[in-house]
Parts: structure tokens; C-alpha cells; sequence
């Protein structure tokens, strides 16, 4: 293999560049980015980054100047992918440019799901780093009220920072409990009281019917919800989900089902073709986790080079969240039948660790501000020890 792209220049395509090199691959390496910013940690832009705390971009790089010299890639930044021509091993790009190439690592990553209609002013999604940079700027110049649409880990790492910067925050949450199928009912629910704990109004079992605008600008002033309730807003930031960058990969052949579908391996169907990351559906499973992009993109490197599925992917899905100054953290692989149990604090302290039992065993972790206890549980969890309750 004289020549190899990756498609997508952040987390995955980074770790799957620094793969390829470290496992031996000299020859053409080709990174493709839709950004026009090179690589950079997307977690700390709804938190740090959102409250003034990390100040500049700079600050979010996950590679430094040497790094990116040693990898020996041409960069192909602000340049979109519109199509690949798998026959050919041909990678379509904006303005009418081709690239081909031998290999192909997919890692185009997802994007936000967006409420229905054209979005007003101060209307917001979070996503990437001009995305954080223009809401940060609203938030800026004083309080003002903001509802944040979806009550999951963005939701509420994004609540959490209006709050610490003195704005009237407001949360809608369409399910009963936010949280409730990564955490199950009992602990969303202590999760989910960190929203009052900080002044925070969470408003549950009600999706929103439509943003209310006006004036010149045509400025958002409110969210009406389903039941008919209208909420004041100047900010709005939406947090629903977020869907596979999978479009421009329509007409490819690949088998395509809520993301890239590809084998315990991270390889496609067609040859020489892998995927990682949040696009990648890796045996079933698409986790959008920083953990399973960096871990994945090892072992889709491996195939890729090798030419067939030599290495599997099965790591221990683990996630963590900053809210409201605690860490909550999970590792393991629950079942909606699994019993969470305390062993560790106390729920009222906000300071804790649950083990998720079923037969007697641990099948998974939770901890709020323990994270000591919580990494020697994960370690043995993920060493597939038998952990007994």
C-alpha cells in the first residue's frame, strides 16, 4: 500500500494517522478536514472553553507543531468530501478535485441534529469550535436567559456553564428523566438533580413545537413546548442527538445503517476501506466516546495495512461528564434489568460509587467525584475479571 487517506481531521483521523505511522506505513498520507482548524479536542469546548477557562484554541490542540511534522501528511483542510468512488479508490472533494489513493479510513465523525425549520438568531448547536466561539460570544456580555433543548451530557455540561456564568438557565428534556438509557431510572434521577442543586430548571415530558423570533434580526425570544407552555429566551442552545456524516458516502456501495457498518475490526465490505470513530458502527455498536475513537483507530490501522480483519475492537465502553463542578463517570456494559447498588458515599453528598449487579456480578460502574475507586473498578471490569457484588 503506496498511499493512503484519511477522511476527517479530528480525534479518529488524528489517532488513525499516528497509528498508521507508528505501525510501519511510509508512504503518501493524505488528511482530509471539512474544518479549517487542524485537530482539537472537542470535550472541554462545553465546558472550559464555554466559560473562559481555556481561552484560545491553541489551548485545544491535540497534536503540537513537531507532532504534526512527524507525521509526514499533507493536510488538506476546509476541504469537504463529497463522494467516494470505490472502484477506482477515488475520494470526491469539494470544487470538483478528486483524490485517489489505496486505502481509505472513514472518520468523518457525526453532526447535530437540528430542529425542524430555518434557525433564528441566537439559536445554537454545539458541536465544533466556531460553533462553541459563537455562543461563547453571546454569553458573553452579561446574564440572559437560556434554554437548552435535550437534557444529555451536552445538554447538561452546556447548562452547567451558563449557570457558572450567572445566566437564568432552563432545561427541556422530551423523556421522562434525562439519561435514563445510559444510566437507568434510580441513577438519572440523582444525576439529574444536579440541575436544581445549582438553580438550574429542568422541565421534563415535553418535547418543543417551535422557536418563537422577531425584530430586524429576526432574534429568537422564546421556545414554545409541545404542551403549549412558552418560555422567555435570548439564547437557545439545542442538544438533541447528533447523526453519522454518512451522505457523502451515498452512491459508495458501503452499507450504511445509522453510520458506516463495518466488522469487529473497523473494516467495510469493500477492500481497503476501514472506519473509525463517531461515524464507524463497529459490529453492531456506533459509540460516540472519545475512548472508542482513540482505541479503534489502532486496530482499524492494523487491518488496513494487513488487507483483512487480523485485529478486533472490543473495549470496555466507558464515558465521563463535567457538570456543575462533579465528575460522573461510567464504565461497563449494563442492562436495563441490571440492580445499581451504592457502595462507596452518598448520594446526598453528590459523592459516590454504584456498582450495576446482575447474578451477582458487577457488569458496570458509576461514580460521581470518586474517580480513585472508580478507575480500580474500571481497570478490573475491563481486564474481564470476575467482579462479584
Amino acid at each position: 500500500m503506496k498511499s493512503v487517506a484519511v477522511i476527517g481531521a479530528s480525534l479518529a483521523g488524528l489517532y488513525a494517522a499516528r497509528a498508521l505511522r507508528s505501525q510501519g506505513f511510509d508512504g503518501r498520507l493524505v488528511i482530509v478536514g471539512d474544518e479549517c482548524h487542524g485537530p482539537y479536542d472537542r470535550p472541554p469546548l462545553s465546558k472550559d472553553f464555554l466559560t473562559g477557562a481555556t481561552a484560545d484554541r491553541g489551548q485545544l490542540a491535540l497534536a503540537d507543531a513537531e507532532e504534526i511534522a512527524e507525521l509526514d501528511a499533507e493536510w488538506l483542510l476546509d476541504t469537504r468530501a463529497t463522494g467516494l468512488d470505490t472502484g477506482g479508490r477515488t475520494v470526491l472533494l469539494d470544487g470538483g478535485r478528486s483524490l485517489t489513493t489505496d486505502g481509505v479510513v472513514i472518520a468523518t465523525g457525526a453532526t447535530p441534529r437540528h430542529l425542524p425549520g430555518p434557525a433564528p438568531a441566537g439559536a445554537h448547536t454545539l458541536r465544533t469550535f466556531d460553533d462553541a466561539q459563537a455562543l461563547r460570544a453571546e454569553l458573553a456580555p452579561g446574564p440572559v436567559r437560556v434554554v437548552v433543548i435535550g437534557g444529555g451530557f451536552i445538554g447538561a455540561e452546556v447548562a452547567s456553564s451558563c449557570a457558572a456564568l450567572g445566566h437564568d438557565v432552563t432545561v427541556v428534556e422530551a423523556a421522562p428523566l434525562p439519561l435514563v438509557p445510559q444510566l437507568g431510572a434510580t441513577m438519572a434521577g440523582i444525576c439529574s438533580a444536579l440541575h436544581a442543586d445549582h438553580g438550574v430548571t429542568l422541565l421534563t415530558g415535553t418535547g418543543v413545537a417551535r422557536l418563537h423570533s422577531g425584530g430586524a434580526d429576526n432574534r429568537v425570544t422564546g421556545v414554545e413546548l409541545a404542551d403549549g407552555r412558552l418560555l422567555p429566551a435570548e439564547v437557545v442552545v439545542i442538544g438533541i442527538g447528533v447523526r453519522p456524516n454518512t451522505a457523502w458516502l451515498a452512491d459508495s456501495g458501503l452499507p450504511l445503517d445509522d453510520g458506516v457498518l463495518c466488522d469487529a475490526g473497523c473494516a467495510t465490505p469493500l477492500p481497503a476501506v476501514v472506519a473509525v470513530g463517531d461515524v464507524a458502527r463497529v459490529n453492531g455498536t456506533r459509540a460516540e466516546h472519545w475512548t472508542s475513537a482513540t482505541e479503534q483507530a489502532a486496530v482499524a490501522a492494523q487491518n488496513l495495512l494487513a488487507g483483512s480483519t487480523v485485529a478486533t475492537h472490543r473495549n470496555l465502553p466507558y464515558f465521563w461528564s463535567d457538570q456543575y463542578g462533579v465528575r460522573i463517570q461510567f464504565a461497563g456494559r449494563r442492562l436495563p434489568t441490571d440492580t445499581p447498588r451504592i457502595v462507596e458515599g452518598s448520594p446526598d453528598d453528590r459523592s459516590f460509587l454504584a456498582c450495576y449487579e446482575r447474578d451477582g456480578r458487577v457488569t458496570a460502574a458509576l461514580a460521581l467525584n470518586r474517580p480513585r475507586p472508580f478507575m480500580r473498578l474500571r481497570r478490573e471490569l475491563g481486564r474481564g475479571q470476575a467482579v462479584r457484588a
